[in-house]
């Protein structure tokens, strides 16, 4: 019995029923922001495949914990299951609707403004979250660029990366979706997010895209 409490006692809490949902924002998203770790690729092309009338009105940054060349490869099934541009992402490239950009493996990658357009930043510093590209990089960095007009997802993947740049895209008024424990492989980022009362939706795999579609034609709800 005793071996039972101290487990109890020791087991995060991850019960949907105990989370938290906060509302979407009420800004327009502007871009579309996706962090995923483990079992990512699988869910990314998932999700692609259903979000085109997205991708074809805004810019998707994604940024998967993936390290060099493989990118590369997981970029070329992104294009074919959007059927919509998408690349690794290229230090000072303009971003811009209609496309998918990808941090490139070993590099994390950020977004700035250049006068009136927004570029790509990519940097070769520390690993954060012990990833590298890492996800809260990419989130924080876009706060600055289009403040509260973020939509952002978090995918199946291990750890908490994503979380605490989760928190800051909500305080700017902001939303954040994560994946649900069902269908992910391993429900450590968007649980982590999910348990920090960040979430306006923790969803099944196949109704994010929906979703998404609809918070981006003017659904605020």
């Amino acid at each position: 019995m005793q071996d039972k409490a101290r487990e109890a006692a020791i087991r995060p809490a991850t019960s949907q029923q105990a989370v938290v949902r906060r509302p979407f924002g009420m800004l327009a998203p502007k871009v579309l922001l996706i962090g995923s770790s483990t079992g990512g690729p699988q869910a990314l092309m998932a999700l692609v495949a259903e979000i085109g009338p997205v991708i074809d009105r805004f810019p998707v940054l994604i940024t998967q914990h993936m390290p060099p060349t493989f990118t590369t490869i997981l970029a070329e099934h992104l294009a074919r299951a959007s059927r919509r541009p998408a690349h690794e992402a290229v230090d000072g490239e303009i971003v811009k609707a209609g496309q998918i950009y990808l941090a490139p493996g070993g590099r994390h990658m950020r977004v700035a403004r250049r006068g009136a357009e927004i570029a790509i930043a990519l940097d070769d510093g520390p690993p954060v979250n012990f990833c590298k590209p890492a996800v809260d990089p990419m989130f924080m960095s876009a706060i600055d660029v289009w403040q509260g007009g973020i939509m952002s997802v978090i995918l199946t993947g291990m750890g908490s990366d994503g979380m605490r740049g989760g928190k800051d895209i909500v305080a700017a008024g902001g939303s954040v979706i994560a994946q649900d424990e069902a269908t992910s492989v391993v429900w450590g980022m968007p649980g982590a997010a999910a348990n920090a009362g960040i979430c306006a939706a923790v969803l099944p795999l196949k109704e994010i895209g929906p979703k998404l579609n609809r918070l981006f034609a003017g659904d605020r709800s």
